[in-house]
């Protein structure tokens, strides 16, 4: 009998990486908290308030850090509790394969590594086929928190730093959840590349703004809603992900002015303070 409970954060896009496999994100408050619960037996149990949530992401995660033989022996229930909505592009799965790979870890493989721990996540993202990059650049946000600039291609953090704390995302979750092509975003790509340039070299807002109008263009979103925005004081405004959320960087005292830009469209908003804390696991 081992018990073991993980907290890891949300994020939100700088740079989408579907074009060019290269992301930026930058870590928010929403979080995902996993129980993970073992006793003698055999089988993976899920417990969520969340219906849509995808339990073979769940399930690839868990077979790559618990060997077969302990998966053998052990019932693996687990309980997840997230503030984080999903399928919204805010980066609900690769924190709950982050958590259930930290969990995991904590009771069955204490000796991981950070990175294999977050690998873990992402390995299953691709083979659970959640994500079409694996999220390298969502995840380490997650895990992490702070500003996270990445190549997914190869797995590898080339920028990151903390965010600044004074600072919240203003969130709009649209009624409809439909989201355009995502294999247009590959026309773009000269243009992703710049803005990921840009995130590399710490010029965030002006990466999330250029990120901001090209996906909106291509993913179902109105562009001029990311300058009005930017035009009420955002820093940095953007389609998170894939959609269709989107997010405006902001001081706290712009909060209602974002508010009033949204207030147009139909759907609700969540406002989320930024996070450079690193996701947290402990037996209980």
């Amino acid at each position: 009998m081992a018990k073991a409970k993980a907290t890891v954060h949300g994020a939100v896009s700088l740079v989408n990486a579907i074009a060019n496999q290269k992301g930026a994100t930058l870590g928010i408050e929403l979080k995902v908290e996993a129980t993970i619960e073992t006793t003698p037996g055999k089988g993976i149990s899920i417990q969520s308030e969340n219906k849509s949530l995808s339990s073979r992401l769940i399930n690839k995660t868990i077979e790559k850090i618990v060997s077969k033989k302990d998966l053998e022996q052990n019932k693996i229930s687990i309980t997840l509790d997230s503030e984080i909505p999903t399928g919204y592009g805010l980066k609900s799965s690769s924190a709950i394969s982050s958590a259930i790979a930290m969990a995991c870890a904590k009771i069955f493989k204490p000796k991981m590594t950070d990175q294999q721990i977050l690998l873990a996540g992402v390995d299953a993202s691709i083979e659970s086929k959640v994500s079409i990059t694996g999220a390298y650049d969502d995840a380490c946000s997650c895990y992490y928190g702070g500003f996270n600039v990445t190549d997914n291609a190869k797995k590898k953090r080339i920028q990151f730093e903390k965010g600044p704390s004074n600072l919240i995302a203003v969130i709009f979750i649209p009624k409809n959840r439909k989201r355009g092509n995502l294999k247009k975003l590959k026309m773009l790509s000269s243009i992703f590349e710049n803005a990921w340039e840009l995130a590399r070299k710490a010029n965030y807002w002006e990466a999330m703004i250029i990120n901001g109008l090209a996906t909106a263009s291509i993913l179902n979103s109105e562009p001029k809603i990311i300058t009005e925005l930017i035009e009420k004081g955002a820093l940095g405004a953007s389609v998170s992900g894939n959609g269709p959320s989107i997010a405006a960087v902001t001081k706290k005292e712009n909060e209602s002015a974002m508010k009033k830009v949204f207030s147009a469209l139909e759907g609700h908003i969540i406002v989320s303070k930024i996070n450079n804390k690193k996701a947290e696991v402990h037996e209980v």
